[in-house]
């Protein structure tokens, strides 16, 4: 029989702790040997990154024990933090001190890389029996250097293959061995505003002498040898991240390959990133984003045809051996998933690890896309209504809804199942996820509506997104509160001190001060508010015009402050300075500070005080119960 509740209070089997265990975060995974190997976030376990397998039985079995832990700290968001060789010796960035081990079965981790240099390495691959790396060295410079480097497995330390800008990423070798090619760009820039690709010859293991042969003024990504001087790479220079071929010995010019209205190809936010891969047949296995994600089979040919893969959000091509290619991402009923994909083969893959959660299929919401007009155009966005198999609300009632804001502010999100969402709609809270102007997966036009315009596009869609859902009838706009982490938190308190659309505020990590960022932030992101809202000293006025904090009187509505305290992107003085404010104009808050943090939270009952705490604060604010979680008190 079903129940008639107010919203907010239908009670839901989804507790945050089940919420959490569901949604294991892969970290790479990798064909090794007969088994598949992947890196999986452990929340029970101080949030650690292990490393694991499937065994024969079907058990799963850790390949890197605890305490060790696989984090890279290179661009401090790190990526590409272990990798395997094909006899299944495991190399890792341990994450205490960023050193690169190797872990053979029965043995104990041992170091490959010096003690005490002050170097972070990150974006490990295994090359034709060579580990690739990029190092970043913090020696007292006033900013970190980065190269390519080999680093051998016996011990004798790591060469320096090439450097020669301030960021590399993507090293490929060539088949032969006689040439490499890599992903550079400098600052200003960051990777998605202009990159290159750059092609060395290699003489002794170092490169001689190098060349660009796309980007300057474009953002290309991850080359790809498909011969010995035979390059595939994606470039956005038609306005989408699509495929380009090009033949480094011939007088020919570079080709497309198979283009398309939809992005192959991302913002380098971690390395390792793979949009796609070349499989047995001359053929290529590609990522495609619009919205959604989705994955094709182009052949040799030019012919595309999509993949039976279930697979709909923040999919990423992991590795490939013969047809078979191994991927992972989010599906419509399932928050994280690794599959194998046979592209001979027509059903869905193999489930290797994660798919649905144990609750019903009928406690998780189905995104709808939705599109909404902006003041500097469409704004798109998915909708998850609340959904409980056993409560409804009388019909005279609108749902509250919680407005999420990515973060980035160049990231994406796609439609898919998520536990977190699901938290809120089991229990009668709409959900509406974002991709304002800035979002990349809709092509490089989308993308740069931000520039220059960061504290006003991103502010100015998610308010039009929130007030397009309500004026439908979906929501009740009078309870709709905007919630976003880091970039995401900026915009929500921009959009509290801008606009009068939000009734509460959730800030995990956010940036209040825009010069207090610029400042004190690390060297990727030390130029990124450059093209956000310009250039310092220049742009100073307008710095403090947009900034949240410059406004404190606007605070007026109530608001949740969650911090990490071992942040290094946007450090505690941030949310503190927020929260003095509030105290200030006796806007009612929680500010609440999690010990061993940093930017974003990996710890279980960190993240499971987190997800109670915004429940709580929620049914606070909005008046009504939150059976199960304690209530919150706001000062």
């Amino acid at each position: 029989m079903t129940q008639t509740l107010p919203y907010g209070s239908w009670p839901s089997p989804l507790t945050a702790a089940e919420v959490s265990a569901a949604t294991p975060r892969i970290d790479g995974a990798r064909f090794v040997g007969a088994d598949v190997w992947w890196g999986e976030g452990i929340a029970d376990q101080g949030g650690r990154t292990g490393v694991r397998r499937r065994d024969a039985s079907g058990a799963v079995v850790d390949v890197l024990p605890a305490p060790w832990s696989a984090r890279s700290r290179v661009h401090e968001y790190g990526g590409g933090a272990w990798t395997a060789t094909p006899d299944g010796v495991l190399l890792f960035v341990e994450r205490s001190d960023q050193r690169v081990y190797a872990l053979s079965a029965g043995q104990e981790p041992r170091p490959l890389t010096p003690a005490g240099t002050g170097d972070r390495y990150g974006g490990l691959s295994w090359q034709d029996g060579t580990l690739l790396a990029v190092r970043e060295t913090h020696d007292g410079r006033p900013v970190p250097t980065r190269a390519i480097v080999a680093i051998p497995t016996d011990g004798s330390g790591p060469t320096e293959i090439v450097a020669d800008s301030d960021f590399v990423a993507h090293p490929a070798l060539s088949p032969s061995g006689r040439h490499i090619a890599w992903i550079a760009w400098n600052h200003p820039n960051m990777p998605w505003d202009a990159s290159e690709v750059r092609v060395g010859r290699l003489e002794d293991g170092v490169v001689a002498e190098w060349a660009t042969i796309a980007g300057g003024s474009s953002s290309p990504v991850q080359p790809v040898w498909v011969g010995d001087d035979d390059l595939l790479y994606a470039d956005d220079t038609s306005g989408r991240w699509n495929l380009w071929r090009e033949h480094l010995s011939a007088d020919l010019p570079r080709r497309p390959v198979a283009p398309a209205d939809a992005d192959t190809g991302g913002p380098i936010w971690v390395l390792g990133t793979r949009w796609f891969t070349t499989v047995e047949g001359g053929r290529v296995v590609a990522v495609r984003t619009h919205g959604d994600d989705s994955l094709v089979l182009i052949d040799a040919d030019g012919t595309v045809r999509e993949l039976a893969a279930s697979l709909t959000s923040e999919v990423c091509i992991e590795d490939v051996r013969g047809s078979r290619v191994l991927v992972s991402g989010s599906s419509a009923t399932a928050p994280s998933e690794l599959r194998i994909i046979d592209v001979d083969d027509p059903s869905g893959g193999l489930l290797v690890h994660g798919g649905a959660p144990e609750w019903a299929d009928e406690w998780m919401p189905r995104p709808r896309p939705v599109t909404f007009d902006g003041p500097t155009g469409p704004v798109h966005a998915f909708d998850y209504p609340p959904r409980n198999p056993g409560v409804q609300a009388s019909e005279d009632e609108r749902p509250p809804y919680v407005v999420l804001v990515h973060g980035g502010p160049t990231a994406h999100r796609g439609g898919a199942a998520s536990g977190r969402i699901a938290y809120f709609t089991s229990r009668g809270i709409g959900v509406l996820d974002v991709n304002y102007g800035g979002s990349s997966g809709y092509g490089r036009a989308y993308r740069e509506r931000l520039r220059g315009q960061w504290g006003v596009v991103d502010v100015q869609d998610v308010a039009a997104a929130a007030d397009g859902l309500a004026a439908t009838g979906a929501a009740d706009a009078r309870r709709m509160a905007v919630a976003g982490g880091s970039a995401g938190g900026w915009t929500v308190l921009a959009a509290l001190v801008s606009t009068d659309t939000f009734a509460a505020g959730i800030s995990r990590y956010g940036v209040g001060d825009a010069r207090t960022l610029a400042t004190d932030t690390h060297d990727f992101e030390a130029r990124y508010l450059d093209g956000l809202i310009g250039p310092l000293p220049e742009a100073e006025q307008l710095y403090i015009q947009r900034s949240p904090l410059s406004r404190p009187e606007r605070f007026r509505v109530p608001l949740l402050l969650l911090q990490g305290d071992e942040d290094p992107v946007v450090p505690p003085a941030q949310a503190e300075a927020i929260r003095d404010a509030l105290r200030a104009h006796e806007v009612p808050h929680a500010y609440i500070l999690f010990e061993g943090e940093g930017h974003g939270f990996r710890r279980a009952e960190n993240v499971i005080r987190a997800l109670e705490s915004e429940l709580a604060f929620l049914g606070a604010v909005f008046g009504f119960d939150t059976p199960g979680v304690a209530r919150l008190e706001l000062d």
